[in-house]
C-alpha cells in the first residue's frame, strides 16, 4: 500500500484501460526501467490525502491526465515527461499515490470503466480535431480504422455537425460504423485508392481533416483525400514510421501535416466539458480482470475489438 506523500494523493484505481502505448511498452519497443507497473490511463476513487492537498476530497471520483506537465500551450521536453506506465509507474495496481496534478474530475455521468478511456485516446482525437484549423460544422473528417482515437474522433465530429468518411478492412466494422454515425464507409483493402474516393464523396472542395493513424501507408491517401487547405492530424505508425509522399501535392494543395502526441490538461477539461454537455458516451468493447492482462494485450493484437478494451480492479 503506497503512502502519498506531501502535495500527493491515493486512489484506490477501478478501471483502467488499453491503448497502443501501453502495448509498445509491454512489447519493449518503448524501454523502460525493469519491473515499471504498466498502464497509462486509470480511473478510481480518491482514499486519502497528503499534506499540502488542496481542491480534491476523499471519495472523489477522479480520472488521470497522460501528460501530468503538461497544463496547456506548447509542448517542451520537461512537460511532456511523467507519463504512466512509461516514465514513473501506471495504473496497473490497486492503489496509486500520484501528484494532486495527475487527475482530474471524472464526467459525473461516467462509470470507472467508461473514464479510464479517455486520458490517451480521446484526448488525442480531440486535439487532432480542433486545436489546428479546428474541426467546423458541416466539414467533412476522414478517419481511419476503428482504434480508440478513430471512433472518438468519429463521435466528436458528429457531436459539432461535421461528416465522416471512415475506413476499414472489416465489412462487419464498416456496419458498425455507419451505425455509430458515420456518412460514408470505404474498405480500404478492396478500395486501395480510398483516398481519390473519399475526395469525390466528400464533393468539392474535398476532406477538412484526416485522422490519421496508419502512418508510412496511409499518408499518400490522405494527401489524396484532402481539400485545399485542408489539414492532416498524424496520430499514428501502425503502417510504418518513414515514407515517401508526394511533397508537391503538400505545397500545392495548401496542406498543414501536423503531429499530434495526446494532448495537455486544458485539453482534457475541455474534452469533458463537452462529454458532460452532449451526453457522449465512450464505445466499449471486451473488460478483463488484472489478473488476465496478458489475455487482454493478446486480444487488443488480434484486432478483433472495436472499441476500447478495459481492465477492471475493483
Amino acid at each position: 500500500m503506497p503512502v502519498p506523500k506531501p502535495g500527493e494523493v491515493l486512489v484506490r484505481v477501478h478501471a483502467s484501460s488499453l491503448n497502443y502505448h501501453d502495448r509498445s511498452v509491454a512489447k519493449g519497443i518503448l524501454p523502460t526501467e525493469s519491473g515499471r507497473i504498466l498502464m497509462s490511463d486509470g480511473a478510481g476513487e480518491v482514499v486519502e490525502l497528503g499534506d499540502g492537498v488542496d481542491g480534491i476530497e476523499i471519495g472523489n471520483r477522479v480520472v488521470s491526465t497522460y501528460f501530468p506537465n503538461w497544463i496547456s500551450g506548447l509542448p517542451t521536453l520537461r512537460n511532456r515527461y511523467g507519463i504512466s506506465g512509461e516514465h514513473v509507474d501506471g495504473f496497473a495496481a490497486e492503489y496509486v499515490a500520484k501528484p494532486a496534478e495527475c487527475f482530474l474530475p471524472m464526467p459525473k455521468q461516467f462509470s470507472y470503466r467508461q473514464a479510464s478511456t479517455l486520458p490517451c485516446a480521446a484526448v488525442t482525437a480531440w486535439n487532432g480535431l480542433f486545436s489546428n484549423r479546428p474541426l467546423k460544422q458541416g466539414d467533412w473528417v476522414l478517419i481511419q480504422g476503428t482504434g480508440g482515437v478513430s471512433l472518438f474522433a468519429l463521435q466528436f465530429a458528429k457531436m459539432i455537425g461535421a461528416r465522416v468518411i471512415a475506413t476499414s478492412s472489416s465489412e462487419e466494422k464498416l456496419q458498425k460504423l455507419l451505425e455509430l454515425g458515420a456518412d460514408h464507409v470505404l474498405n480500404y483493402r478492396t478500395d486501395p485508392k480510398w483516398g481519390r474516393k473519399a475526395y469525390k464523396l466528400s464533393g468539392v472542395p474535398g476532406v477538412a481533416k484526416v485522422i490519421d493513424v496508419g502512418g508510412a501507408n496511409t499518408l499518400g491517401q490522405s494527401i489524396n483525400a484532402c481539400a485545399l487547405g485542408g489539414d492532416i492530424a498524424m496520430i499514428g505508425v501502425l503502417t510504418g514510421r518513414s515514407s515517401e509522399l508526394s511533397t508537391l501535392k503538400v505545397m500545392e494543395k495548401n496542406l498543414t501535416i501536423t503531429g499530434i502526441s495526446v494532448g495537455h490538461r486544458q485539453h482534457q477539461i475541455d474534452m469533458m466539458a463537452a462529454i458532460e454537455l452532449n451526453g457522449l458516451e465512450p464505445v466499449l468493447d471486451r473488460d478483463f480482470p488484472l489478473e488476465n492482462i496478458s489475455s487482454a494485450f493478446a486480444y487488443q493484437s488480434s484486432q478483433r475489438h472495436f472499441g476500447k478494451i478495459t481492465l477492471s480492479l475493483s
